[in-house]
């Protein structure tokens, strides 16, 4: 008889210096990252993705922590792409789908499933014109491309 291990699924949040982040953990698997205030305790500093994300607002580049698997294998290929646009850069959506084989609007529509953003950069991804949409909003994605430009 095999036995499962269920590690229960917490919240915590994440204080940095553009403001809370939520982080829905399980065990060392950081599921979701969520740009917005909380009452969660504090994250363990010593917790991977605490880690990761004191490094990279010190300008530092860590491995990424574990996460969440991405659902399908687009997704997946779009994360590598995404890992690959340097800090401080930005990357279209048309450039992006280009370089994926596929429509921009796809691009765009994977880009808010992304379940982690920051630890998968979703955010340096612009519009020809504009600054394009995120998430969670224009003011976090100018604050995440001003941080990494002055980085």
């Amino acid at each position: 008889m095999t036995s499962s291990v269920h590690v229960q699924t917490e919240i915590f949040r994440y204080e940095s210096p553009l403001g809370s982040i939520v982080l829905e953990l399980q065990g060392d698997i950081c599921l979701h990252t969520r740009l917005q205030k909380t009452r969660a305790p504090e994250c363990s500093p010593d917790h991977p993705a605490a880690l990761w994300l004191r490094a990279y607002f010190r300008g530092k580049v860590l491995p990424l922590p574990e996460i969440a698997s991405p659902k399908t294998s687009f997704q997946k290929r779009l994360r590598k792409a995404l890992l690959n646009i340097p800090v401080g850069k930005t990357c279209s959506y048309g450039e992006l789908a280009i370089h994926l084989g596929t429509a921009p609007q796809a691009v765009g529509q994977a880009l808010g499933a992304n379940p982690v953003p920051i630890l998968i950069p979703c955010h340096r991804i612009v519009a020809a014109n504009s600054l394009g949409g995120f998430a969670y909003g224009d003011e976090w994605k100018r604050k995440l491309l001003a941080w990494e430009a002055s980085i």
